[in-house]
C-alpha cells in the first residue's frame, strides 16, 4: 500500500524516480481506507533529506500509511526554506487535541548542549507529555532518544572521547521481541554523535528494557511501556551518502574531531562508494514497529487511543 503525503512534497517526486509507491492528499482521500496516522516531529536541520529518508522507510510496508509532519513554535530552522515550512509543516497548538497511531521524533544538532539549555527544550518536553496519552507507539531517534530518556527516566548524557561515527555490528538481546522479525543474529547500523547513554543506568530502571546495543557503538534501542515507546540511538534511516556528507562537511570546516567513518567506505578509501550494510535491517525496523506497535496496538477508532493511558 502507498504512504498518502502532503500535495507536492518533494519527496513525492524523489521516491517516484525510486518506484516508490507514494501518493498525495487528492487520491488518497477517494480511497475507503482507514489509514494510519503518523506524526513527525523533525528537529533535523535539513528537512527535505531527513523527510525522504523516513517517508521510504515507511512506504515499504503491505499497510496504508498518512504522515504530517511537526514543527516547533519556538525554533525556526535555518537550513529549510521558509516556504517549505509553511506550506508542510503544522504547529503542535493545531494538533495538540488529536490522536495519531505512530509518531517519530528525529534527532537535532543540540547535543552539545546540557537539555535543559536547548531553547526549545519547554515546548519539546510538553509534546513528549502529549505523545503519552494521544499516540499509541513513539518512535525516539538519536537525540530525542536520549532526551526522552532524560525526560522521563532521568538518564544522563555522557559525552565520549571521540565522534562515534560510522556502521557498527549490533546484537539483539531477545530476537523473540516483534520489533527483530526476521533480524540475522548480527546486523548493522548508522551511528553519528558525540555522546552516549550510560547502559547500567537504563538496566536500574524497572520500567526500560535494553533491546540491541553494541560492542563498540553501545546502547542501541531501548523499549519501555510494553512497546509504547523506542529509543533509537543510531541513525538506521540514514541514505547511503549521508556520512559521506556529514564526513566532507566537518572536513571542509577544519573541524579536529573530523575522522573517517568507521566500517563505511569500501577499503576504507573516502574516493570510493560506501559499502551500504543496514538497508535491510532498517527496512524490517520500520515494518515491524508499523505492524506489531502501531498497526496491531492502535484502536480503530483513533479516539480510543486516550483509553490506553499514559502507562
Amino acid at each position: 500500500m502507498p504512504v498518502n503525503l502532503p500535495d507536492k512534497l518533494p519527496a513525492i517526486e524523489i521516491l517516484k524516480k525510486e518506484h516508490i509507491f507514494v501518493m498525495d492528499d487528492l487520491r488518497a482521500s477517494t480511497q475507503d481506507i482507514r489509514p494510519l496516522r503518523i506524526l513527525i516531529l523533525n528537529l533535523m536541520p535539513v528537512k527535505i533529506t531527513t523527510e525522504t529518508d523516513l517517508v521510504r522507510l515507511l512506504s515499504n510496508s503491505p499497510l496504508q500509511v498518512e504522515i504530517e509532519f511537526l514543527g516547533l513554535s519556538t525554533h525556526t530552522p535555518r537550513n529549510t526554506p521558509i516556504e517549505h515550512l509553511m506550506s508542510f509543516y503544522t504547529k503542535f497548538s493545531k494538533i495538540k487535541n488529536m490522536y495519531y497511531d505512530g509518531m517519530i521524533i528525529t534527532g537535532a544538532p543540540v547535543e552539545m548542549l546540557p537539555f535543559e539549555e536547548v531553547h526549545y527544550w519547554d515546548e519539546f518536553t510538553a509534546i513528549l507529555d502529549w505523545a503519552r496519552t494521544h499516540v499509541t507507539s513513539t518512535f525516539y531517534i538519536c537525540w530525542a532518544a536520549q532526551a526522552a530518556l532524560h525526560h522521563f527516566y532521568g538518564i544522563r548524557k555522557c559525552p565520549l572521547e571521540k565522534k562515534l561515527f560510522g556502521v557498527f555490528r549490533h546484537t539483539v538481546n531477545d530476537p523473540s521481541f516483534p520489533l527483530f522479525r526476521g533480524f540475522d543474529d548480527e546486523f548493522y547500523a548508522p551511528h553519528s554523535r558525540h555522546t552516549t547513554i550510560p547502559a547500567g543506568e537504563i538496566r536500574s530502571q524497572a520500567g526500560l528494557t535494553i533491546l540491541s546495543e553494541s560492542e563498540e557503538a553501545g546502547v542501541y534501542i531501548v523499549s519501555s511501556r510494553g512497546g509504547r515507546e523506542f529509543y533509537v540511538t543510531g541513525h538506521s534511516e540514514y541514505a547511503p551518502l549521508t556520512l559521506h556528507n556529514e564526513f566532507v562537511r566537518d572536513r571542509e570546516k577544519g573541524l579536529d574531531s573530523v575522522t573517517l567513518p568507521k566500517n563505511y567506505y569500501r577499503n576504507n578509501d573516502p574516493e570510493q562508494l560506501p559499502l551500504v550494510q543496514w538497508r535491510s535491517h532498517a527496512n524490517l525496523l520500520y515494518i515491524n514497529w508499523l505492524n506489531y506497535f502501531v498497526y496491531q496496538s492502535t484502536p480503530f477508532n483513533i479516539s480510543g487511543i486516550a483509553q490506553l493511558g499514559e502507562l
